[in-house]
């Protein structure tokens, strides 16, 4: 069954430096055009999966807030007449903090969505222009302010460690964010991307990333500042309050089944993953042909759906039940787990036991990429 509906909007006005997601500029976009063929993929998505109303909405992208609000409310009320939704549904928006896309946030409201994730990514002109970003300092926080009146539930993101930057900078920038009062914050450490400009900025020296110590001090400050307030990370990046956390993502992190529309966009159902063409054109060229923008529809085994779960469940504070996960996918509970390795890390406070529960620790979670390497046997992640 899939609870979660993921809608793509692939367009931005200006392509970031350091970002690896799908998104296009484009000059002019036809969204009587767009309209109809997200309405067909979502049509086609719902003859796919089992009578289940929907929990969650989430328009990714791209730049969704740059969608015309009538287009999101005709996708969410199709969206309703083609699932049912659960009472207190999530429909979250991602936007850009500009001025004119904060003035479609009262409408966007009306049309349905209740969350919105801000791109404000850093709090200082200097960054902003460092980072790529349309907007300045000032224009953000007003496009905050304008969506903490418009929405019940606000987030929004933060990019840190970045070059030159200092603990006592961070400290200062985060206690500011912090000082808002947003129930949610995503929080994340510059990475430099393969085929970002970022990436050929450091290559050619023009810029030197954060060494790993200052990073991995950083990160402790977050989790340590965050939790202070009461927002504690539940995920590697995310930090909520209790009830505040983004209920779509963490279908993806528990590894439940949702569908994915839109340019590049990626779905898992009954153990099938589906993936739609990325360009803009080619989808809407397959959808011409064919009624859906699919590209690849790949059954997943058992054992690779478990890999999957593990990768994903130990980003998560909660950790996974690897007693569930046996059970789901019809696998000896040692198969999900190279136990002499997890005895080592618990040993080193860096993974916890719980009866049948496994998770990463605090300490543990700066080095989560090297740890899933070395808990989730290679003969599971290799099928």
């Amino acid at each position: 069954m899939a609870r979660a509906l993921y809608i793509h909007w692939p367009f931005c006005l200006a392509k970031c430096p350091y970002c690896d997601f799908n998104s296009h500029v484009r000059e002019t976009v036809d969204h009587a055009r767009w309209e109809q063929a997200l309405l067909t993929e979502m049509r086609h998505e719902r003859v796919m999966v089992s009578d289940e109303p929907l929990e969650s909405i989430f328009f990714g992208g791209g730049t969704p807030s740059l969608m015309p609000p009538a287009l999101v409310e005709r996708l969410l009320r199709e969206a309703e007449d083609l699932w049912g939704f659960t009472p207190g549904i999530e429909v979250t928006l991602e936007g850009n903090p500009s001025s004119v896309e904060a003035a479609n946030y009262a409408a966007l409201a009306q049309a349905g969505v209740n969350r919105v994730s801000l791109g404000l990514q850093a709090l200082d002109d200097e960054t902003l222009r460092f980072l790529g970003r349309l907007h300045n300092a000032a224009e953000g926080l007003a496009a905050l302010n304008v969506a903490q009146r418009n929405f019940t539930r606000v987030s929004f993101d933060l990019i840190y460690a970045r070059p030159g930057q200092t603990p006592e900078q961070w400290q200062a920038e985060l206690s500011r964010a912090l000082s808002f009062g947003t129930g949610h914050l995503s929080l994340y450490q510059l990475t430099i991307e393969p085929g970002t400009r970022f990436e050929t900025m450091v290559r050619k020296g023009q810029f030197e990333p954060l060494d790993e110590d200052a990073c991995a001090d950083m990160f402790a400050l977050t989790r340590e500042m965050t939790a202070t307030v009461g927002l504690p990370a539940y995920e590697v990046s995310n930090h909520a309050r209790p009830g505040e956390e983004s209920r779509h993502n963490l279908t993806y992190w528990r590894y439940q089944d949702y569908c994915g529309i839109g340019p590049g966009a990626h779905g898992r159902r009954m153990g099938v993953a589906t993936v739609r063409h990325r360009k803009p054109e080619n989808w809407l060229e397959a959808l011409d042909r064919s009624g859906n923008g699919i590209c690849e529809v790949r059954p997943l085994p058992p054992r690779e759906q478990a890999s999957e779960a593990m990768l994903m469940g130990l980003r998560l504070r909660e950790g996974v039940d690897l007693a569930g996960l046996a059970a789901r996918f019809a696998l000896d509970p040692a198969d999900l787990l190279d136990e002499n390795k997890a005895r080592f890390y618990e040993n080193q406070g860096l993974v916890w036991r719980q009866g049948a529960c496994l998770g990463v620790t605090g300490e543990g979670m700066p080095l989560l990429d090297g740890l899933l390497s070395e808990l989730v046997p290679a003969a599971l992640v290799d099928g």
